[in-house]
């Protein structure tokens, strides 16, 4: 606790010629009980403080069915295939195959949500399916813009899978015709 040191008696006070000044005392706080309250209530708010949640996308994972090739079948009119590719550039096209003539074209991440709407207004929602496909040279933020597009435009089915060898190329080529490195 708290204590005074200091010499001589301080008995009464007198004033006048002669008489001398009486010593400072000085004081000494002893701050033992002070940390211990410190501690005290960092432990408390410690214990009484809501940690943060950690937040996780739902996972809709497909039916087992008895035959696994029936697993992933897609109706070819509803199909929706989005490539992620170099410098925020992303490549679409309808259907199962890329290779269709004018079917495979380009969009940036500020237009390809008007792709998609325009996709789930033209299809059925029970057989609309978005297949997301990054490529190699797509970055991490892409494919999170990408998932966040899905969410943003209200996509109930979409899927992440690798991208096919054919498909790399298409998107290699029309990145060498556009200039893109």
């Amino acid at each position: 606790m708290a204590s005074i040191d200091g010499g001589g008696d301080s008995g009464g006070h007198k004033k006048g010629p002669g008489v001398k000044k009486a010593k400072k005392m000085s004081t000494r706080v002893d701050m033992t009980p002070m940390v211990d309250l410190g501690f005290l209530l960092i432990t408390f708010f410690i214990f009484t403080t809501t940690m943060a949640q950690p937040t996780a996308m739902n996972l809709f994972m497909p039916k087992d069915v008895d035959k696994p090739e029936d697993q992933n079948k897609v109706k070819e009119s509803g199909a929706f295939t989005i490539l992620l590719g170099k410098q925020d550039v992303v490549y679409f096209y309808e259907g199962l195959d890329p290779a269709t003539e004018g079917n495979f074209r380009t969009a940036t991440f500020k237009t390809i949500r008007d792709e998609i709407i325009r996709k789930k207004q033209s299809t059925k929602a029970d057989d609309l399916v978005i297949i997301i496909k990054p490529s190699e040279d797509a970055t991490y933020k892409n494919t999170v813009d990408i998932l966040d597009e899905m969410t943003i435009s209200e996509i109930k089915r979409y899927a992440m899978v690798d991208i096919s060898p054919v498909e790399y190329q298409l998107v290699k080529i029309t990145e060498g015709a556009a200039g893109i490195k």
